[in-house]
């Protein structure tokens, strides 16, 4: 059983897609560290990567062959300039080579070395393969694939040991929802309590701290840029960003100049019904706009439903409590990354082996569970409201129109961040034993889901939105 840790949830990245982009990223940097393990890197004189299945069909649109590239440059996701990317590929395209690894000089074709196979390899819909041939002669190959949520697998038992025996580490070792409500009931703890203790047992609280800090700080940003940002989505669709519209008719008369401030600003609005939906929508909308420009944003679990997370965690902080800090963030996040190693372990988090349900769909589950916990509930019903949230998006399809991260999924955040809070309201005001459907079996029901799904609808634009709207369109 994996050891999925807070930060294996929640990761900074660069949008639009943890699956198409930061995971085919994160690959590219895993290649290069092994060729440099195995003392060959220096010998490397040409390089080529090839695309398959889902990271084919979809690519394009998600910025795969981008992703890779900038990992082939030795980039570093978290850290690498957002407006310097466009420049770096750019200047690959003209020159015809490549500063590999940011440390060797070879040549390199953009269009030819990086190329799109629609065949799928058979572990998973989303195969990379990287190639290169040594001065010696010998040709060296491996195989990667991106299983969602910027995970990164060489085959289906990479690691397995290891990752058991750190498994086995954790004091409270949780599969299933379960097992998470046993501890609690045995140890008299909250989940995000159970959840603190596994993290300790990996690293101190100020390294937990400072980790979920960073996170917090970047999902603030990203909702700050996306509400204070103009114009048209890249791509070709045209796409009009609506945040900052929303935003200027929303926002108060409190002035503020950075997003710490904004958030505090944000307290003094109107709060009636139809503003905070409005409010909660434009949060999401704004992170995910961000998202479809190749800008920062926070996986979770996803790049795609990156948006819902922040939002309702934001809903907590300016319309719920306005006390609220950053214990509050750290208890929301505890527990919404638990919930989310639960679907990972039992179902999945990648829309191209379960659709939008294995993504809106859990982040909206984890959500609920974190907005369930600060509001008071017990452990019962933050796995309930997790249940509830994930149950009413069951069977949802994943059909990028263009193979854009853009639409129907930037919306999508909207409506999962509004289910969110609307099912921990019920499962607040509900006796959990009086539910019908416990959390694992919802689980299982949508991986059975999943995998009953035509690869139509599973991130492949083949199906759905994807060709009932043509791009002209748009």
């Amino acid at each position: 059983m994996e050891c999925i840790s807070v930060f294996d949830m929640l990761k900074i990245g660069v949008g639009p897609s943890s699956s198409h982009t930061l995971g085919p990223w994160r690959a590219t940097e895993r290649w290069i560290s092994e060729l440099e393990d195995e003392g060959v890197f220096e010998q490397v004189q040409s390089i080529s990567v090839s695309l398959y299945g889902s990271l084919s069909l979809t690519g394009k649109g998600h910025a795969t062959d981008i992703a890779v590239a900038m990992g082939l440059l030795g980039a570093d996701p978290v850290t690498v300039p957002i407006d310097s990317i466009s420049g770096s590929i750019d200047r690959i395209k003209k020159e015809g080579k490549i500063l590999f690894d940011g440390k060797l000089e070879i040549p390199f074709n953009y269009s030819q070395d990086i190329t799109f196979k629609k065949e799928f390899l058979p572990f998973h819909a989303n195969g990379i393969r990287f190639t290169a041939q040594l001065s010696n002669g010998k040709i060296v190959e491996e195989t990667y694939y991106s299983i969602g949520g910027g995970f990164v697998v060489k085959e289906e038992l990479l690691h397995s040991k290891e990752n058991k025996e750190t498994f086995k580490t954790f004091p409270y070792p949780i599969k299933t929802g379960n097992e998470l409500l046993h501890y609690c009931e045995t140890e008299k703890k909250s989940i995000s309590e159970i959840v603190m203790e596994n993290e300790l047992s990996l690293r101190s609280s100020e390294e937990i701290d400072q980790g979920l800090q960073s996170i917090w700080n970047t999902m603030l940003e990203c909702m700050y840029v996306g509400c204070h940002t103009q114009g048209t989505l890249p791509g070709g669709l045209n796409v009009k960003r609506r945040a900052f519209d929303l935003h200027q008719k929303l926002k108060g008369t409190v002035p503020y100049s950075n997003p710490h401030e904004w958030l505090e600003s944000i307290r003094d609005t109107e709060v009636k019904f139809r503003q905070i939906i409005k409010w909660v929508s434009c949060f999401a909308l704004s992170v995910n706009e961000v998202n479809a420009s190749l800008g920062r944003v926070v996986t979770a679990p996803t790049n795609g439903s990156a948006g819902v997370i922040p939002a309702v965690l934001m809903y907590y902080m300016v319309i719920e409590n306005h006390d609220a800090n950053f214990d509050d963030v750290r208890q929301f996040l505890l527990v919404a990354s638990e919930v989310g190693s639960i679907f990972k372990k039992g179902a999945t988090i990648s829309a191209a082996m379960g659709g939008c349900q294995a993504e809106i769909g859990v982040s909206s589950a984890m959500a609920a569970a974190g907005l369930t916990e600060l509001m008071g509930g017990t452990p019962e019903q933050v796995l309930m409201a997790a249940e509830i949230a994930m149950e009413h998006h069951l069977g949802l399809t994943c059909d990028p129109i263009g193979g854009l991260v853009q639409v129907p999924c930037i919306e999508r955040n909207a409506m999962g961040a509004i289910k969110a809070i609307n099912a921990a309201e019920l499962a607040l005001d509900t006796n959990p034993k009086d539910a019908k459907v416990p959390l694992d079996k919802v689980v299982n029901t949508m991986w059975e889901t999943a995998k009953d799904m035509s690869s139509k609808y599973k991130e492949t634009s083949e199906g759905g939105l994807a060709v009932g709207v043509f791009l002209s369109d748009c």
